[in-house]
């Protein structure tokens, strides 16, 4: 028993030095792809919706590749669970609204 602590305190210790490169390369993606989306940001969201729109309108999508199709769809089922939970969260519940 009286080795069984310095060997947990070892075990936390070697964790700890693991995973703190990992956290810091986290934490450096996560301050650059969690943030809301700023004012300077709009012009770039503008520009990706109206090509968006043309790639609709011209029937471009059509020619994208397997893979870039696969990605844009679980994008799509992405945003598409992402609207669910958030009305389950706005609401409150998970059936209806407490009217």
């Amino acid at each position: 028993m009286s080795k069984l602590i310095p060997k947990a305190l070892d075990l936390t210790k070697q964790a700890v030095i693991i995973s703190k490169p990992k956290i810091e390369v986290f934490m450096r993606y996560a301050k650059v792809e969690l943030t809301p989306p700023t004012p300077g940001d709009i012009p770039a969201i503008r520009q990706g919706l109206g090509k968006l729109v043309h790639s609709i309108k011209s029937g471009s999508y059509k020619q994208l590749s397997v893979r870039e199709a696969w990605l844009n769809t679980l994008i799509g089922i992405e945003i598409w669970c992402w609207f669910f939970i958030g009305e389950c969260i706005g609401k409150r519940h998970l059936v209806g609204y407490d009217v």
